[in-house]
């Protein structure tokens, strides 16, 4: 497998808070390291006014810990420095991405967020370089990998990489706040097809496994938790039908149904997972987290930004959109660096989105250059599978915090599961 890469999202490697907060720790042990050197100055001091009080002292050992205590605490003041003025850069950055985000349905909000980007650089000029250089990073590194494909006489990795500048060119792939889905939807049909009564799952990799594979192409969990109120957990299958020929035939799950979503409009498959929830009892302002692959991934883009559930989680695998969510709401996105239906993505937004629990983790999700690329392998949900499995064993501070989203799941005091199958009526 290949190396993990887990941040906040684009440029951003750590949330500006917690690297303040870092930063903040730092500087409270620099006065712990002047307090010490403090301390051996002064009995530097009263050894120096009474040369014969302490015969068996090293006097020279005092000096040169005095000497090291005072290094140590210079080079730890550099450091906290760096991460400050790493944490401003971070937050030029969010502020910059904020004040586009927001141009076109918050104008105050917009120039607030320019505003206080505005500020730091002024306060200190190295940064405007710094974001810039964050930004050109992550727009170099965020496609690495698709032109690493199975050559096919030099047609593939094109091929590939015109996904990538689909994404850029168009827009599409990032979900700016307003964005809704406009038009009619193809009328449907869903139909319950299995119950059943599991346990919580206790792990991404677990969630990501309850993606109905048969079938079904939505499944919906109702918690009932020990106050009594409900939760449901909505799994959202990828494309199921991915020939264009067939495209707006009996099966919501595909192309037709990824065109209209990626264009915004109503799909199918979005009205049928909207009718499943409903089926399963969801009711408005409900709380309604979502699991989904591929196709999946942007209907639960549009659960979270545009339904009437309160959607405060979303684990997506492959997903070809990334939504602008607000900070009460949490993102976790798993993304191969060369999967061409990720990369319509267009690398999402510089600055990430979501709480501060959000996180992508990323990486290449087959390495191999091989036949096995005509299969779109970086894209399988086995691959993105073993993804999730990798992100469970990290001990990365987000990917650990997931833990306790899990152990919450798990105190429901029951737990229904229905699983559906939809087709077009019409």
């Amino acid at each position: 497998m290949t190396a993990l890469e887990i941040d906040h999202g684009g440029a951003i490697a750590v949330d500006t808070g917690q690297l303040r907060d870092v930063g903040a720790g730092m500087r409270a042990l620099t006065a712990k390291y002047e307090e010490a050197r403090d301390a051996v100055g002064r009995a530097l001091r009263t050894v120096a006014a009474q040369p014969g009080a302490c015969p068996h002292l090293d006097v020279a050992a005092l000096q040169r810990s005095d000497e090291h205590l005072g290094a140590l605490r210079a080079e730890l003041d550099s450091a906290c420095t760096g991460v400050m003025l790493m944490a401003d850069a971070f937050e030029v950055v969010e502020q910059r991405a904020r004040a586009e985000a927001l141009a076109v349905t918050d104008a105050a909000a917009a120039a607030a967020a320019s505003a206080r980007a505005d500020r730091l650089v002024a306060a200190d000029g190295r940064l405007a370089d710094m974001a810039d250089y964050l930004v050109a990073g992550w727009e170099q590194r965020r496609f690495d990998g698709l032109g690493e494909q199975f050559d096919a006489g030099g047609l593939l990795p094109p091929l590939f990489l015109a996904g990538a500048l689909v994404g850029v060119t168009s827009g599409a792939g990032k979900l700016l706040p307003g964005m809704t889905l406009h038009g009619p939807a193809d009328p449907v049909r869903v139909t319950a097809v299995k119950t059943s009564a599991p346990d919580a799952p206790q792990s991404l990799a677990g969630a990501l496994r309850r993606i109905p594979s048969s079938n079904a192409q939505v499944a919906v969990e109702r918690y009932t938790m020990p106050d009594g109120a409900p939760r449901y957990v909505a799994y959202v299958t990828g494309t199921r039908n991915s020939a264009p020929w067939r495209a707006g035939e009996e099966e919501p799950w595909d192309m037709k149904s990824n065109v209209e979503l990626y264009q915004g409009r109503k799909s199918a498959s979005y009205e049928a997972t909207l009718d499943a929830l409903e089926a399963a009892g969801a009711e408005r302002g409900d709380r309604v987290d979502v699991v989904a692959y591929s196709q999946g991934g942007m209907i639960a883009a549009h659960l979270a930004m545009e339904s009437e559930y309160e959607v405060t989680m979303q684990l997506t695998a492959g997903s070809p959109q990334e939504p602008t969510i607000g900070d009460d709401q949490t993102l976790v996105q798993l993304r191969h660096t060369d999967d061409v239906v990720s990369a319509l993505a267009g690398g999402g937004s510089a600055a990430g989105t979501g709480s501060d629990d959000s996180f992508t983790a990323s990486r290449v999700g087959d390495p191999r250059a091989g036949l096995e690329d005509l299969k779109l392998e970086a894209h399988a949900l086995e691959t993105y599978i073993e993804t999730a499995e990798m992100v469970d064993a990290s001990p990365d501070p987000r990917a650990e915090a997931l833990d306790a989203y899990w152990a919450e799941l798990g105190e429901a005091v029951d737990v229904e599961r229905t699983e559906f199958h939809a087709e077009r009526t019409g």
